[in-house]
């Protein structure tokens, strides 16, 4: 190879490279809804076509930037759901992040309330005290190794959630308190992996994010790097776990490094069914 044709090889690598990572940022921010159905076993006919909306991985930091956390909370609201479940990870790192991130997190709408689980960045430098107060204070009820039931019509739902399946200690059986067998029953988790621990017949759907999709999903191979111990299976999407179906969301903010090839951030729209 000539000087001159080395020259012109490593000019256009670096142009394809830079131009693939001014993508990748750009795509980090094209917020989408992904409109789905998901069956949950005995569920009441007054919840059945009712929606959920389900936000997980803001990641407020210095890749994710408050206007984007207001646009997706504008977004949610301008869908109208009946319900919105939040997943965990609210700050990227850092526990000054935490209250401005769930503060706009506060005004989200939906007439059957707004619920929320912590994540592993929640935390992280001992952000749990922090992110606690801070959804205590926007008026969203945590849902940490509890539940509580949802009503509609003189039926009623429960929606419940297990505590961070890296940084916090899960307990089903308090999350699931008094259901039984003939109840619905939603639980909220921010690690999909937790899915594979549930032995349980109670759960009937588990809400997850914690993957972001894995960030760059390449066509036919997939995602290379999930934060998973089952490698792409619960990358996203609904998956059938050993006990219970699971839906995993892409998330919506990123985290290091703070792009998204063919795997565009997204706020979950699901009809119940």
């Amino acid at each position: 190879m000539t000087r001159r044709n080395f020259l012109k090889y490593t000019s256009l690598t670096a142009l394809g490279g830079a131009l693939g990572v001014a993508y990748g940022l750009m795509e980090a921010k094209w917020l989408g809804v992904n409109r789905v159905t998901l069956t949950i076993p005995n569920l009441p006919s007054p919840f059945k076509g009712k929606t959920l909306a389900f936000l997980s991985d803001l990641h407020h930091g210095p890749y994710v930037p408050l206007a984007y956390v207001r646009h997706a909370v504008k977004m949610t609201n301008a869908l109208k759901p009946d319900l919105i479940a939040l997943g965990g990870d609210y700050p990227h790192h850092g526990i000054e992040f935490i209250a401005p991130c769930v503060g706009e997190l506060g005004r989200l709408r939906a007439p059957l309330g707004v619920y929320a689980v912590l994540g592993n960045h929640d935390h992280y430098n001992g952000g749990q005290p922090y992110a606690t107060a801070a959804l205590r204070a926007a008026g969203i009820p945590e849902l940490t190794n509890r539940g509580l039931w949802i009503t509609a019509d003189g039926a009623r739902l429960w929606l419940c959630g297990v505590d961070d399946f890296w940084r916090g200690r899960q307990n089903l059986p308090a999350a699931l308190g008094a259901t039984t067998l003939l109840d619905a029953v939603i639980l909220l988790s921010h690690n999909p992996d937790y899915v594979e621990e549930i032995r349980d017949p109670r759960v009937g759907l588990v809400l997850c994010g914690h993957t972001h999709g894995g960030q760059v999903d390449l066509p036919i191979f997939g995602p290379p790097i999930v934060p998973s111990l089952y490698g792409q299976k619960y990358a996203h999407g609904l998956v059938q776990g050993p006990m219970a179906q699971v839906f995993v969301s892409r998330g919506i903010g990123t985290i290091t490094p703070p792009i998204r090839l063919f795997c565009k951030p997204e706020i979950v729209l699901a009809t119940l069914a």
